[in-house]
């Protein structure tokens, strides 16, 4: 499990990156540096790191669910994931 405050700053940094996208965008189509530069540096979506919604776990991450791969095994083996079974062969 992830600390709250962890969790809490990838919440706060993707609020700010939807906040100054179009700026940013804006800023970037006409080469204007300076204005770039006033952006806040979490603005930037590079600075992004994807968490598992349950846990908060930063590895493993599979994009698809956004789950961990802890959680997602967890969630498969109960049943919990629609159209996801144990392979076997």
């Amino acid at each position: 499990m992830a600390k709250e405050s962890m969790k809490a700053r990838e919440v706060k940094r993707q609020k700010l990156v939807d906040k100054f996208a179009k700026k940013r965008k804006e800023a970037l189509e006409a080469g204007d540096y300076q204005a770039l530069q006033l952006i806040p540096k979490n603005a930037s979506p590079v600075r992004l790191h994807n968490r598992c919604k349950l846990t908060g776990r930063p590895k493993g991450y599979m994009r698809i669910f956004g789950l961990s791969r802890v959680t997602f095994r967890e969630m498969a083996n109960q049943g919990l994931i629609p159209g996801v079974r144990k392979a076997s062969w």
